[in-house]
């Protein structure tokens, strides 16, 4: 993931979803849930309510559907131009009892753009300490697939207020906005793909952005196992993990070899 999208996600959590067709190839994505990120989080840790909603409708115009998985890249070499538009909207009441560990795989954090978790006691001056924030978050998201070439956008919106905590009351709403985009094409048909993509994230704690350029080698042309290497270069990252590339703060020059399975 870029990091504007590592940045602004939620993350895997419990609840109940409904989803379906409004009409021909428009699909929507409802679910009802109890935080942003449940991994990591013991059920003594959580409240009894659902305040957790998150929305998403997608219009896919032109062959009905992306690709298997909806996946960046056109690993299936589409003959006919595969168009999508989406829009996403999540909304959470976020308690600080409720967060995973910040080392926590696909560990989910509100954090600020310069990588500080919002529930950091004396975060925002001496005796400040936020308990409870409310969330919102909204995107959009474009994109095109056509015989092994991609191009796909993303925009992300994201407030924060309404906090509940210690001396709490002076600390003003939050607002952020960042984008990622990125490029690819099979450079072989189901054996090599190239990309290169970039991120970018605007907000009143700093303006971190990263770009990366790399490729898959799927050497067994399975889509399901490849090699994956890539150079980045990041800009003082808001993000990071021990399963993720770079650590917070990050700021230079990324060599990232793995390989990937899955099944």
């Amino acid at each position: 993931r870029l990091i504007a999208d590592e940045f602004f996600r939620g993350s895997y959590t419990t609840g109940a979803w409904l989803k379906g067709e409004l009409e021909n190839n428009v699909k929507y994505h409802v679910m009802l849930a109890n935080n942003l990120s449940t991994l990591g989080v013991s059920a003594a840790q959580l409240d009894n309510q659902f305040n957790t909603q998150s929305y998403a409708l997608q219009w896919l115009p032109t062959t009905g559907e992306f690709g298997l998985w909806g996946t960046f890249g056109d690993y299936d070499y589409h003959q006919k131009v595969a168009t999508r538009v989406a829009g996403h909207y999540t909304h959470s009441v976020e308690d600080k009892q409720t967060q995973p560990g910040t080392e926590g795989i696909e560990n989910s954090q509100i954090r600020l753009t310069d990588g500080s978790v919002i529930f950091t006691p004396n975060l925002f001056g001496p005796g400040v300490s936020v308990n409870q924030v409310n969330y919102r978050m909204m995107s959009h998201d474009a994109g095109f697939k056509y015989k092994g070439m991609s191009v796909e956008g993303e925009y992300y919106r994201r407030w924060l207020n309404d906090y509940v905590g210690m001396n709490t009351e002076g600390i003003p709403d939050i607002s952020d906005n960042g984008y990622q985009m990125q490029t690819s094409a099979m450079a072989v048909p189901k054996v090599l793909q190239l990309y290169v993509s970039w991120s970018q994230i605007f907000g009143n704690h700093g303006d971190p952005s990263e770009w990366r350029v790399g490729q898959n080698w799927y050497f067994l042309k399975q889509r399901g196992i490849r090699v994956n290497a890539e150079f980045i270069h990041v800009n003082k990252s808001p993000v990071g993990y021990t399963a993720y590339p770079m650590p917070v703060g990050a700021n230079g020059n990324i060599l990232h070899l793995n390989l990937e399975m899955n099944f």
